[in-house]
């Protein structure tokens, strides 16, 4: 088990020395202003990931031989640039067989993933449509895809950015939707649940997760969008009697989702599901990042009553915690 982690550095001075496993997320040659070589790195573990910097590139305590996904044994200290925690990094070896263990090195769902899988299963059990449910049961026990539904984050970055994040996040959602959908009629409460568990299906094509957290090509190039809904026409093209019209709405919730156009929608919301399923869609991803960032506040050592730094899911906008501005007050 790893002694410092990314999260842990953010209470480090300039003075004091970190010596640690990270994995490479990152790694670029780059130049200064003044033409100076330097190495570029983002190095990442299961509570974050920091910028790092290599200036002695000729040091033969800085090794060579190791890219991107690599695991490295990195020594050195942390400073701040433009108010950014960085790294500068004085050695750095490639991590050995058997030094490191992967599960450190990726940030992991702190739920039960056995348990949330169980959740979103008694979920579809409660559904009445028969046509839903079926087609719910035979997507989620395809093993591969079930396998890859648990794993998997719900985003590279902007919100649930972890192992199991894109599970969490979907059971997140079915909680506020099976809550919205009793208080307006209108709503088809299957169909709306369908859709939850639907919308990022594709993110399981879409992202790749063995050495942190990328795109695949295919998802480069389609989008979970697409991907999520080629997959579910597939398995309805497998019942012969499924709705046709049934088909349709679920399909649109897929393509709808984002709710606008230049957000990567190919279609706006036209039915309330969908809009709906955007709205708690979007709520959720925001309020997630707004915990991450009043944790990584915390971590820093900010008072309670501080703004946050700058949120970029929330069009770099700062945060004020309620919470702790109106306790201390308290104080």
């Amino acid at each position: 088990m790893k002694d410092i982690y990314i999260a842990d550095l953010a209470g480090f001075d300039e003075s004091r020395i970190f010596d640690s496993f990270f994995l490479v997320l990152h790694k670029q040659h780059r130049t200064t202003k003044a033409n100076k070589p330097y190495l570029n790195l983002i190095l990442g573990d299961k509570t974050g990931q920091l910028e790092a910097r290599v200036w002695e590139l000729g040091d033969p305590r800085v090794a060579k031989d190791f890219d991107k996904g690599d695991i490295v044994k990195a020594r050195g200290c942390v400073s701040r640039f433009d108010d950014r925690l960085q790294m500068k990094i004085d050695q750095l070896r490639k991590c050995q067989l058997g030094e490191a263990e992967k599960a450190d090195l990726l940030p992991c769902t702190s739920c039960d993933v056995n348990e949330l899988w169980q959740q979103l299963l008694g979920f579809v059990e409660t559904f009445t449509d028969p046509d839903l449910k079926r087609l719910l049961t035979t997507l989620l026990a395809d093993t591969g895809l079930a396998q890859a539904y648990r794993e998997a984050p719900a985003a590279k970055q902007l919100h649930h950015a972890w192992l199991g994040g894109l599970l969490e996040h979907v059971l997140s959602l079915l909680a506020l939707a099976d809550r919205v959908a009793p208080h307006y009629p209108v709503l088809h409460r299957d169909l709306l649940l369908t859709g939850v568990i639907l919308h990022d299906i594709g993110k399981v094509r879409e992202l790749a997760w063995d050495i942190g957290f990328e795109y695949t090509v295919a998802g480069t190039l389609l989008g979970h969008i697409q991907m999520g809904m080629e997959m579910t026409e597939k398995t309805i093209a497998s019942f012969p009697d499924f709705p046709p019209r049934l088909k349709t709405l679920v399909l649109h919730m897929i393509l709808s989702h984002h709710g606008k156009l230049e957000f990567g929608s190919p279609k706006l919301p036209m039915i309330p599901e969908a809009l709906v399923l955007n709205f708690v869609d979007d709520l959720d991803a925001k309020m997630q990042a707004i915990a991450v960032e009043f944790e990584k506040s915390a971590r820093e050592g900010k008072a309670i009553d501080e703004m946050t730094g700058k949120i970029w899911a929330l069009d770099q906008r700062q945060m004020l915690n309620t919470r702790g501005f109106l306790g201390k007050e308290k104080v």
